[in-house]
């Protein structure tokens, strides 16, 4: 999943640059950045729920599904959720110019911890690209919009440009990692070199860190060509409140690292048994009293106005249908990817292919689609439906993809592979699904919120992706305990279900939205 956030107002520091396809030049420098960042990061994920359950003599982890699940989820959770203190860090103390190449580095150094064969290692290394990419994903789409003025009418059309780097990179990194960690030719050629071919997972993530230093050069090289995009720290306006944010900012990080030292500590000598499962009960409680705080605070606050009242609860809404989609959606990384590896006969005219290569679909089918669906929308001008109805049919879309699932469970049923289209064919629904409720979800966020929290939607959307992608691993946990064909069928239940009450609400809720599609 991407998002192309809808920055308010930017510096306009390039606005007769066009050396990149009409647009300033230091577009590509983000594009190419970014691009690698999610060479990187779904490089990673194509492998890494694989790489937990394989045994260990075949140089896996030997997790159960269960454990794997909870840490998929919980990690894939954080990702998302810290994206929230990276914006808040970047816009006090750092500026988006510092906080991304910081970020690009801990994600880097976290690569290459997974990298090393040492299981060890593996905890460290999700830990350090959670950091870092709390840090680069959204202070790099700020950036983009800080690239033109306000008025600049090639803001627009810049963020789908960069919205192709983000695709590109996300459907070149399962391929490569993939490859290098699964392909039996390559296993073979490591052996011939002397070298345990059980070690090939990490040739895999050795190339996501590899991809992501690119990024970095390329980032640092590129510096001059993005002015000064991302070199101030906003929020802080005066020498007192750059003092006062770094306080803070030393305070709550020193907290959280004497927090994470001491359950080390207590964990090494005994005092406390840390296990995958009680970090994914502490993630998925810590989830839900941030939701309960921050929706809490919003509506008992007494200054909003009725209208404003209403709108609220039409985020809130928004924030339910995005999570709700993205627990199904985002199972391409968890139950999906289980099913390419254990259940799909990975071969197409005659060519054998990793499992981890579905990963790459998504991406591509939304670099064909894409265009289609911003000439559809644009066609229908003002007769394109509504936001609540563009999530409906989202919603409905990420349900009908499991139907196929449930069917293709179903004929896999007595040990038969099935064949690849099955789950060509759902993904292919799902990308059409978040094509039409993606690029809605964060705009309507931001033409809704009240003035004064327009900022805070922001943070909305990633949580709700982050509860989302939460819950998409823990349904992995189902998949060896429950028949598969009642598993996806249960799956698609909740997105179809809500998707249709949406649509039935959808014209109260328009109403509701006071003018704003």
């Amino acid at each position: 999943m991407s998002s192309i956030s809808d920055v308010q107002g930017g510096l306009g520091n390039a606005a007769q640059d066009r050396a990149f396809f009409g647009h300033p030049k230091g577009l590509s420098t983000l594009f190419f950045s970014e691009m690698w960042e999610r060479f990187s990061y779904y490089g990673l994920r194509a492998l890494l729920i694989l790489f937990m359950t394989a045994s260990v003599t075949t140089g896996g982890m030997g997790m159960d599904v269960a454990t794997a699940g909870a840490v998929y989820g919980t990690y894939t959770a954080m990702v998302y959720l810290m994206s929230v203190p990276g914006g808040w860090l970047a816009d006090k103390v750092l500026g988006q110019r510092k906080a991304v190449l910081y970020g690009g580095i801990l994600i880097a150094c976290g690569h290459f911890s997974l990298a090393v064969p040492y299981n060890g290692f593996f905890p460290l290394g999700l830990v350090l690209i959670v950091l870092g990419t709390g840090l680069l994903k959204p202070n790099i789409s700020v950036m983009v919009g800080q690239l033109y003025a306000t008025a600049d009418e090639r803001r627009d059309a810049g963020f789908s440009i960069f919205y192709m780097g983000i695709n590109l990179g996300g459907f070149l990194g399962p391929l490569v990692t993939g490859y290098l960690a699964q392909d039996a030719g390559f296993r073979a050629t490591i052996e011939s070199w002397g070298i345990d071919p059980n070690n090939a997972w990490h040739w895999g993530f050795g190339a996501a860190g590899v991809g992501m230093t690119l990024g970095l050069i390329q980032y640092v090289r590129g510096g001059a060509t993005l002015g000064t995009a991302g070199l101030a720290a906003g929020g802080a306006t005066t020498p007192e409140l750059v003092a006062k944010y770094r306080r803070q900012a030393f305070m709550y990080g020193g907290a959280a690292a004497a927090l994470v030292i001491l359950a080390a500590l207590a964990s090494t000598t005994g005092l406390l048994n840390i296990t995958a499962i009680l970090i994914r009960d502490l993630a998925g409680y810590s989830l839900l009293v941030i939701t309960v705080v921050f929706f809490g605070m919003l509506f008992t606050d007494k200054n909003w106005t009725k209208e404003e009242r209403g709108r609220l609860w039409i985020i809130f809404v928004f924030f339910l249908a995005a999570a709700i989609f993205w627990s199904v959606f985002d199972q391409a990384g968890s139950t999906l990817n289980l099913f390419a590896d254990r259940n799909s006969d990975n071969t197409i005219f005659g060519f054998a292919f990793p499992s981890s290569w579905y990963q790459s679909l998504n991406p591509l089918f939304i670099i064909i689609f894409a265009p289609f669906f911003a000439l559809l929308w644009t066609r229908l001008g003002a007769r394109q439906p509504s936001s609540p109805v563009q999530f409906a049919i989202g919603l409905v879309g990420a349900g009908v993809g499991f139907w196929v699932m449930a069917v293709a469970a179903l004929r896999s049923g007595d040990g038969t592979l099935v064949s690849p289209m099955w789950l060509a064919m759902t993904l292919l629904i799902h990308t059409w699904a978040e094509l039409c409720l993606s690029p809605v979800g964060l705009s309507s966020m931001t033409k809704l919120a009240p003035a004064k929290i327009v900022g805070a939607m922001m943070g909305v959307w990633f949580l709700g992706a982050s509860v989302g992608n939460f819950f998409a691993g823990q349904v992995s946990a189902f998949y060896e305990s429950l028949p598969l064909m009642q598993l996806f069928g249960v799956v698609s239940l909740l997105p179809f279900v809500a998707g249709v009450l949406m649509y039935i609400c959808a014209k109260k809720m328009t109403e509701m939205m006071g003018g704003v599609r």
